[in-house]
């Protein structure tokens, strides 16, 4: 099974190769031609309509346009890709931008695109009639997540944490990766004990019944911008205006989902999912209620990096310190005091 070792030194690779120049080769072509990037590679998620292709569909990237190069399940996959310049931006859990940071890679978050609140969650659900009724029954037991070392993973250690577990017992609950489709599956079946499920496939799990949250991400921490969006450092030197063009463009779109009926994005999605001709099955995006950014327009707030610090602190999984400020900037985005014009 992988290991957030293994994960954190893959992280630490791409920054290295980043940080040697062995990597986003087409940017240094862009600024020796005086002229910055105006197309963004990225990876998106089947079924599903990101924001930055939701800004676009908008009119709100103005001349940036996108570039869709395949889809991820992985926020830590997605932003190493754009570590080592196989995409121009990527997007995950800020627990795992921090590590990202951390292990040297230079890179910079921008905006937030990804939260909880009371419509949008994610839940570790468990079945009718299990044993497992408190966070110590976890122990020797399984859990079933999208992937290692990113938010399910920090969130369940810290429902551990708070209900008084020692990090020997934390560390005898097993977290294993199963794809989000097959989860409902695998706690209905017994392979797993528990399951993270969130968005429409909670939704369709529950309507079929038979299985309850033991907790739920929105009880435990409330309201919050969970993942952001980033980019390497050294493209935002270089490409600047069209860092800020993105930035304040996602924002506009987190404010238009926010303020737009529901009725209404939907069927937007629709409308994107259909012209993008993927073959995709859209049934899922009936069931979208939001994006749980917290912020306007996505602005980022310290404490959004800071819980997530003070977190792998503890846990012993940053190798050196490192400041929130470091992390992030709302220089680029229009909805941030100071921020782009």
């Amino acid at each position: 099974m992988t290991t957030r070792r293994n994960a954190i030194a893959g992280l630490l690779g791409s920054a290295f190769l980043t940080a040697t120049g062995l990597s986003a080769c087409g940017n240094s072509q862009a600024s020796a031609s005086g002229s910055q990037v105006k197309e963004l590679r990225y990876q998106g998620s089947v079924g599903s309509v990101t924001l930055p292709e939701l800004a676009a569909d908008l009119g709100y990237l103005g001349d940036v346009t996108l570039k869709w190069i395949g889809n991820t399940i992985s926020g830590p996959q997605d932003i190493q890709a754009a570590t080592t310049g196989d995409t121009d931006f990527g997007g995950a859990f800020n627990g795992a931008v921090v590590k990202l940071a951390a292990n040297g890679a230079p890179v910079t978050a921008v905006i937030g695109y990804y939260g909880v609140d009371k419509d949008t969650y994610t839940g570790y659900y468990v079945l009718d009639g299990s044993p497992i009724k408190t966070a110590r029954d976890l122990i020797g037991k399984k859990i079933g997540v999208n992937t290692l070392g990113a938010h399910h993973e920090a969130v369940i250690k810290t429902f551990l944490a708070k209900n008084s577990l020692t990090d020997d017992e934390i560390k005898q609950v097993e977290l294993i990766v199963v794809p989000p489709v097959n989860t409902e599956q695998s706690v209905r079946q017994s392979q797993i004990d528990a399951g993270a499920l969130g968005g429409v496939l909670r939704d369709k799990a529950l309507t079929r019944g038979g299985i309850h949250p033991l907790f739920t991400d929105f009880d435990l921490l409330g309201k919050f911008t969970a993942g952001s969006y980033i980019f390497r450092n050294d493209f935002i030197k270089k490409n600047p205006d069209t860092v800020k063009t993105f930035v304040s463009g996602v924002g506009k779109a987190i404010e238009w989902a926010r303020t737009t009926p529901t009725d209404q994005v939907i069927a937007k999605f629709q409308e994107i999912v259909k012209k993008r001709g993927r073959s995709e099955d859209d049934s899922s995006l009936q069931f979208f209620k939001s994006y749980g950014v917290a912020g306007k327009g996505g602005v980022i707030t310290e404490t959004e990096f800071q819980t997530w610090i003070d977190w792998l602190t503890r846990a012993g999984e940053l190798k050196k310190d490192i400041k929130a400020a470091d992390i992030y900037s709302n220089r680029y985005n229009s909805f941030a005091e100071g921020g782009a014009a």
